[in-house]
């Protein structure tokens, strides 16, 4: 039986993704073969899609593909742990799937997108099985238009960007497109204005300001005028137009916007592991 080194086992491992254990159980049945140990790595990762089905994939990563400055895709591509999304094979999946899956909106549509001649969900088990984790696509999303703002964020300088934005605005200008797409990331509005607001959320917001107001003792007479309040202040918390500007809070979104003749039709912001 050959002999089988940490240093073999470290080559193996950063090549797969696959755990320490495993890489060397991989290496011992292949006596030493490391082509063999890769191919025995994917067998036992086959194997073992089904066990992993019900497990939590809360790492990962957020990609785009852009089309010059009017058309831009945001995709989430979730693993199991930090040390996968950080490697180079969970890196260059997701360059790939993002590719395949340019001006999509529909997770469930893209699994059977074609990539590299094989569907996505196809593709998405393969890379489980190399890398022993769980793999998928959480969300993906496309906005075009005159000109659409792209901001990737790294949450961590270890790993790969976990947070990403897309907004869409109505004319060229990339400094306003890049100012907008950070504020969105730090303060992670809802709607973009109040009209996109569901009545019922605003309902809700009302039942819940007036219950509070009244379990705090507040005057009946004065009850209306708070609720409102109340519901003023939250939608100025949700509502990207009406948030104070992360770069100058004495003005609004909205009134950074129309100082520059734009208006925003629209915009995503995806981070890890949250909804």
């Amino acid at each position: 039986m050959a002999s089988v080194t940490t240093a073999d086992i470290k080559k193996l491992r950063e090549a797969t993704g696959a755990g320490m254990t495993d890489c060397k159980n991989a290496l011992v049945e292949a006596d030493g073969d490391y082509d063999k140990a890769v191919e025995q790595l994917r067998i036992k990762g086959l194997k073992g899609v089904a066990k992993r089905e019900g497990r939590s994939a809360s790492n990962g990563l957020v990609t785009v593909r852009t089309e010059g400055t009017t058309k831009a895709t945001l995709l989430e591509l979730n693993c199991e742990t930090d040390f996968v999304a950080k490697g180079a094979k969970f890196q260059d999946l997701a360059a790939r799937v993002v590719e395949a899956a340019f001006g999509s909106n529909d997770v469930t549509e893209l699994q059977s997108v074609d990539v590299a001649g094989k569907p996505l969900s196809e593709v998405l088990t393969d890379g489980g099985a190399m890398l022993g984790e769980k793999i998928e696509v959480r969300r993906v999303a496309t906005l075009e238009g005159p000109h659409v703002g792209v901001y990737l964020h790294k949450t961590n300088p270890d790993l790969p960007p976990q947070l990403g934005v897309l907004v869409q605005l109505s004319a060229e200008n990339a400094e306003v497109a890049r100012d907008v797409a950070q504020h969105v990331a730090a303060f992670a509005p809802t709607y973009v204005s109040r009209a996109d607001v569901p009545a019922d959320v605003v309902a809700k917001e009302r039942e819940i300001a007036e219950a509070t107001a009244k379990e705090e003792g507040k005057p009946e007479a004065a009850l209306p005028k708070i609720v409102e309040g109340r519901v003023h202040g939250f939608l100025k918390e949700q509502v990207l137009l009406e948030q104070a500007f992360a770069k100058d809070n004495k003005k609004t979104v909205g009134q950074v916007l129309d100082a520059a003749g734009l208006t925003i039709g629209g915009f995503v912001r995806f981070k890890v592991g949250q909804a």
